[in-house]
């Protein structure tokens, strides 16, 4: 394809799902491989970005605007699936958060960062962004506490 048609990141680097135009997470071959439906890996460039929109369809977009869909992911994820498991790698869910914030404790968040740490975290190959988890559960949790 001619670069004159290929959508460049902005000057941040930064790269916006076509569809809902949230800022993308970079992910590599290795992170959307483990979520895309073999039919439709071929779809995406080497580097694809997830679009960490809850509510939009596009699982994962590429720089040339091609995109895989969450129905073409092989298993739920979160943000887009509430009852998919925060963290890919421990199954930690958002009624785990939940019950923490019910029992005034953190115990399962904690739980969660500590393992976090350890090399049993594959966030790579088990999460669907790509990224380490620990964030989006701290911002679940005090999102719920009513923090900011």
């Amino acid at each position: 394809m001619n670069k004159a048609f290929v959508r460049e990141p902005d000057a941040t680097g930064q790269l916006h799902c076509p569809a809902c135009g949230s800022v993308g997470t970079l992910g590599h071959r290795e992170t959307w491989a483990a979520f895309v439906r073999e039919g439709e890996a071929g779809s995406l460039a080497e580097t694809a970005f997830f679009c960490p929109f809850p509510r939009g369809e596009v699982g994962y977009f590429d720089m040339f605007e091609r995109r895989v869909t969450t129905a073409e992911l092989v298993r739920n994820v979160w943000p887009k699936d509430a009852d998919a498991p925060i963290c890919g790698c421990f199954g930690l869910t958002r009624q785990d958060v939940e019950a923490d914030i019910e029992e005034g404790g953190v115990r399962r968040v904690r739980a969660l960062i500590e393992k976090a740490k350890s090399p049993e975290a594959q966030c790579r190959a088990h999460s669907a962004s790509g990224q380490n988890c620990t964030a989006e559960v701290q911002r679940y949790f005090m999102k719920l506490r009513g923090g900011s």
